[in-house]
């Protein structure tokens, strides 16, 4: 299993090389690593945790166990379904092998378990992201992509600090020794990864990222790439136990601002990034269960970002007036039913299960958020359709949307025993009450939120507020 384990960590940096050697043969060879990907988290579910210290207390420390297999099937499903739906398409190797490494990068953080490995695999991971996010080459792709990877940057020399700190109080850049550190390093690592991760206002960076990117790029960034911040939160919450209502905190508190930000934004894409912001909110939330709510959220909105790519305006007023073809509009129905809570999906299982691992203080605050992504959901549920035959899609999008959408009806076998008729109703009840706030009250709102704070010196700014807010907590 070791010598598994290390060729799986290593197989996507070397074909992502070679598959550039070798242009014609760029989508398989990413696809078969991809697969290899999906056979390697399969596995961990049915094998012991993986530990491996592999330079002592210098790192490199990995660990793999099921909550990082639910992180890594996410990786390797969404990323399967990326390269199908570019398939035909004009992408050349060097997309082929930004994807692939990406991939390995997002996998390498999923199985570290020290900061100085994470910080080497999450600023691979930001280097390839920025390849992406420029691809197009065109000035505003460039710009977004450089604005993304200096707000990555700064965030991680944070982050590379708090580490540094972690080591000179504990000897060990091992997550444990986090127990030791004192409260400033807490602070810095704890900024690094919400930045990381898209979390509360520091993940303010996000909707514009997510939205000027292509359409497989958004799918990869909103699907697996902000949960390479997450997961190392999760994993600090679960080892250290008094960090645990300071995570909690900071999941309901994202949860809240991106669904009240997507409840009120007309813009799809936009949308659906402020959306990633709310549910990775409800992956913080209950971190012992959250890597099948990450699961169930990376196939969710990576199908509803290729399948919003597949819409003929991004503007949802427009929308309203200009029917879809109904074969994409049941694609986009069974995505946002399942986001929403909706039986027969993993959506609803998800839900259940953080909903159960909730402590008192949350139950309300995330019942809201609950009924925020109802509502928010219904733009797409109720939009007009027809059927055209002269409607065109990339010819990749339906084997990426049946891998993915075909993976929210396998994974009800997580948690089948989320079905019981109490679990039932009360996810219908508050779906049917989102709909119907939407068409009472939001459907004819004309509210637009103010962008201030996404501008590129209020980020910045706003990562220097969260660093002593930070502080405070740590030392309170």
């Amino acid at each position: 299993m070791i010598t598994l384990t290390l060729t799986w960590i290593a197989l996507p940096f070397f074909v992502g090389f070679i598959s550039y050697l070798l242009p014609k043969l760029d989508r398989y060879l990413s696809l078969g690593v991809a697969i290899a990907s999906v056979g390697y988290a399969l596995l961990l579910f049915v094998q012991p945790p993986l530990t491996l210290k592999l330079l002592d207390s210098f790192g490199v420390n990995l660990l793999l166990d099921p909550l990082s297999g639910f992180f890594i099937l996410t990786n390797a499903l969404v990323t399967v379904a990326v390269i199908l739906y570019c398939w035909r398409s004009d992408k050349t190797a060097f997309f082929y092998m930004q994807t692939i490494i990406l991939h390995g990068s997002v996998n390498a953080a999923f199985a570290c378990a020290d900061f100085i490995s994470l910080y080497v695999a999450l600023e691979v991971l930001s280097i390839a992201a920025f390849l992406l996010i420029a691809y197009p080459r065109s000035d505003r792709s460039i710009w977004v992509g450089l604005r993304y990877l200096f707000v990555s940057n700064v965030a991680m020399l944070f982050f590379l600090i708090g580490a540094v700190l972690v080591y000179q109080a504990s000897h060990s850049f091992a997550f444990a020794g986090i127990r030791e550190a004192p409260p400033e390093a807490l602070a810095l690592l704890f900024l690094g990864l919400l930045v990381k991760g898209g979390i509360f206002v520091s993940g303010l960076w996000l909707p514009l990222t997510h939205a000027e990117s292509e359409t497989p790029v958004s799918a990869m960034l909103s699907g697996v790439v902000v949960k390479a911040g997450v997961l190392p939160l999760v994993r600090c919450a679960l080892v250290v136990v008094e960090f645990d209502p300071i995570i909690r905190i900071f999941g309901v508190g994202t949860a809240l601002l991106g669904m009240f930000y997507a409840v009120f934004e007309k813009d799809t894409k936009r949308m659906l990034a402020f959306h990633t912001v709310s549910q990775l909110g409800f992956v913080l939330a209950a971190p012992e269960v959250g890597g099948f709510y990450a699961l169930t959220h990376g196939l969710v909105k990576s199908s509803l970002f290729l399948t919003t790519g597949s819409l003929p305006s991004r503007n949802l007023k427009e929308l309203r007036h200009t029917p879809i073809h109904t074969p994409i509009w049941i694609a986009l129905v069974i995505a946002s039913f399942s986001i929403s809570g909706f039986p027969l999906l993993s959506g609803f299982g998800a839900k259940v299960l953080t909903m159960k691992s909730l402590l008192p203080w949350q139950v309300i605050a995330m019942n809201i958020a609950a009924l925020g992504t109802a509502i928010s959901f219904a733009k797409f549920i109720f939009l007009p359709h027809e059927k055209d035959e002269q409607a065109k899609v990339k010819p990749g999008f339906w084997a990426a949307i049946i891998v993915l959408i075909g993976g929210l009806f396998l994974a009800n076998v997580v948690y089948y025993e989320a079905y019981t008729v109490a679990n039932i109703i009360k996810p219908l009840v508050t779906i049917f009450l989102g709909w119907l706030a939407y068409f009472l009250i939001f459907r004819h709102t004309t509210l637009k939120l103010p962008r201030l704070l996404e501008q590129f010196d209020h980020l910045i700014g706003v990562m220097s507020l969260m660093l002593v807010l930070l502080l405070g907590i740590v030392l309170a």
